[in-house]
């Protein structure tokens, strides 16, 4: 029998007494086509592939509705990951180094999560990032210091020599007016999932649901599934809409020789070209 090809989804989920909210992801294919857009593998593939999972398991919890990026800096400022999910089930996430040619390493430094609003604001908030954690434990952090939300989350990607073989995680909210003894409870429960990836690879080569393991016996109401899928947000209109942003003296420098300029995508490397007559326009409107 041919087994159902799995797609990328968040699941959402009560437990019938109350007590917790349960939301999953499967972002396999996300993590697949992100990095297939960038020469990247190895740990710092796994901690993008974590972050964006990480992404999207914050926005749908705190803000189904806003785009939510999350951003890590290491304590040094020579790596940041970035992570972003939209609400129509976008998501993408890249990573920038000021050398190059030097490995990523977080070794501490910061976690920001950016919320947009619907009317153009924004909200931050940004917590340190103990030496040592993980990125599921770095976003554990925030939504406790910052979101004043006690969760107990997981994420995990796993690579095999030269593709991913899963990606996905979980997080479980104990919700208001509950006491503490139920999450004494699940927090014993779900020892055995603190390190998912292995479940994750089980998982992704059949059809039973993370829900479904993290539940297990446990009488719950599944209330929504979404799609989730890799996209890039980019194109000619927002690559004009930033050049528009940079200073009259640079906009003038880069028309001073009349040819074309040649940008790319930071996100999924789509190359651009601004012809020298677009940016007089910018000129002219700058």
């Amino acid at each position: 029998m041919v087994e159902p090809k799995l797609s990328d989804n968040a699941l959402r989920a009560m437990t019938d007494d109350g007590a917790f909210r349960v939301i999953t992801v499967r972002t396999t294919d996300i993590v697949r086509r992100m990095l297939a857009t960038r020469s990247l593998w190895g740990a710092e593939a796994v901690q993008l592939g974590e972050l964006v999972t990480g992404t999207i398991l914050v926005r749908e919890t705190m803000a189904p509705m806003h785009r939510v990026q999350a951003l890590l800096r290491s304590a040094d400022g020579a790596s940041l990951w970035v992570g972003d999910s939209d609400p129509d089930g976008g998501a993408r996430g890249l990573l920038t180094r000021k050398d190059k040619n030097a490995p990523a390493s977080l070794k501490g430094g910061t976690l920001e999560v950016v919320r947009t609003l619907h009317n153009g604001e924004l909200h931050r908030g940004v917590v340190k990032v103990p030496a040592g954690s993980t990125t599921s434990q770095a976003l554990m952090v925030y939504l406790q210091e910052s979101e004043q939300v006690v969760s107990m989350l997981a994420i995990g990607c796993v690579l095999g020599d030269d593709h991913v073989v899963a990606a996905g995680g979980y997080i479980v909210q104990l919700l208001p007016e509950v006491d503490q003894g139920p999450l004494a409870i699940m927090a014993e429960r779900l020892r055995d999932f603190e390190d998912i990836g292995p479940l994750l690879t089980t998982l992704d080569a059949a059809t039973s649901p993370l829900m479904d393991e993290i539940l297990y016996g446990m009488p719950f109401t599944r209330l929504e599934e979404r799609p989730l899928a890799w996209r890039c947000r980019c194109g000619m209109d927002r690559v004009l809409a930033s050049l528009a942003t940079l200073p009259r003296s640079d906009l003038v420098s880069l028309s001073a020789d009349d040819k074309p300029i040649e940008l790319s995508c930071d996100f999924c490397g789509t190359p651009y070209v601004v012809s020298p007559a677009q940016l007089r326009a910018l000129l002219g409107e700058n």
